[in-house]
């Protein structure tokens, strides 16, 4: 198998379990700090806005490429194996009629705050200095 296939079959199970944990989210025996962090993940996975933007070389694609595989990778982890299983089912088939993954307003609107969080935070230590 060529690297380009294998990274486009992992690319695809990325996508796939991030549309799993949108599911897991609302399933009622997912324990409640798998769906915390799967809250977490899915707000911002789905967002159209990136907490690092792509336009940044090189650290634009890092949470991308590291960091969002990982989160989803560990809150796949903390699902019980039956529940995984029908919200991969519920996932194939949302991408399947769908065409592409859902969008999240409140993941976008996490990041939007986050920023005018960190810019808030950095004005107040840089104004003692000018």
């Amino acid at each position: 198998m060529s690297i380009s296939t294998t990274l486009k079959t992992w690319a695809k199970r990325i996508k796939r379990d991030d549309v799993t944990l949108w599911f897991a989210g609302k399933h009622p025996r997912t324990p409640w700090y798998a769906k915390a962090l799967g809250l977490f993940v899915v707000a911002y996975a789905l967002s159209p806005i990136d907490l690092i933007p792509d336009f940044i070389p090189v650290l634009g694609y890092l949470d991308d490429v590291i960091l969002l595989p990982v989160l989803i990778w560990l809150t796949v982890q903390l699902l019980p194996s039956d529940v995984l299983t029908q919200c991969r089912v519920q996932a194939d088939e949302w991408m399947r009629v769908e065409g592409a993954k859902p969008r999240s307003r409140f993941g976008a609107a996490m990041i939007v705050v986050l920023w005018l969080a960190m810019g808030a935070a950095l004005w107040f230590w840089l104004r003692p200095h000018l």
